[in-house]
């Protein structure tokens, strides 16, 4: 007889450990499902470990576990943008970029659900937990440039190249995600340099930065 392989060691998750197993499980759920078809049934059955458990932890049943994964998915986008201050920006754009795509490959048709709104289970709280990437990003975006007082039209340029990048997102998983995630980024790069361009014939704050963009590119 062949011996049995000695079975490990049990080991208590700690509050922390177990919580993150069960976002986790989630995510990877509502990565490829909207939420209004993952149950806590479903989360339970992906963690290995029973419905009461996940309601331990999250009382407020599907809506706290959702709005909780949410907020997971949130600080892994907005890490995307977290990029060192070093080399030209549009360097440092398309690497941020290629983050950010990959993040959207990976979660694939879950990505509207779980980032763009469009569920049952969207609340204020939710919108305001998205609302806050793009905000963060546009920070982070504004950074870079070097610019610590942006005049209106320079976040509204930045804002609005953002929505496209999400917009643009969707309509490549939409379309099989054709063209290669490469050259989608590329493009968005290119886009960002054309609406800084419109902006710049408005706005002198816009135009000097423009001139500085290029050179350095």
């Amino acid at each position: 007889m062949t011996p049995s392989a000695a079975t490990p060691a049990y080991r208590r998750l700690s509050v922390e450990e177990r919580r993150s197993q069960l976002l986790e499980a989630a995510l990877g759920l509502f990565a490829h499902r909207t939420p209004e078809e993952v149950s806590l049934d479903d989360v339970a059955e992906a963690a290995g470990v029973s419905r009461p458990l996940v309601y331990r932890y999250f009382p407020g049943g599907k809506q706290q576990l959702y709005e909780a994964a949410l907020r997971s998915a949130a600080e892994e986008l907005e890490q995307c943008f977290d990029e060192p201050r070093e080399g030209p920006l549009l360097t440092r754009l398309s690497r941020a970029l290629d983050r950010y795509l990959t993040f959207v490959d990976q979660h694939d048709t879950g990505f509207s659900a779980l980032l763009q709104g469009g569920s049952v289970v969207e609340t204020s709280r939710t919108t305001a937990i998205v609302d806050g990437v793009r905000r963060a990003a546009a920070r982070r975006i504004l950074s870079h440039l070097g610019v610590a007082d942006p005049g209106r039209l320079l976040r509204m340029t930045v804002r609005m190249w953002i929505t496209a990048v999400e917009a643009a997102s969707l309509i490549w998983l939409d379309d099989g995600k054709e063209p290669s995630a490469d050259e989608l980024r590329d493009w968005l790069v290119e886009q960002f340099v054309a609406v800084l361009s419109v902006t710049a014939s408005r706005d002198p704050q816009t135009s000097a930065l423009l001139g500085t963009l290029t050179a350095d590119d």
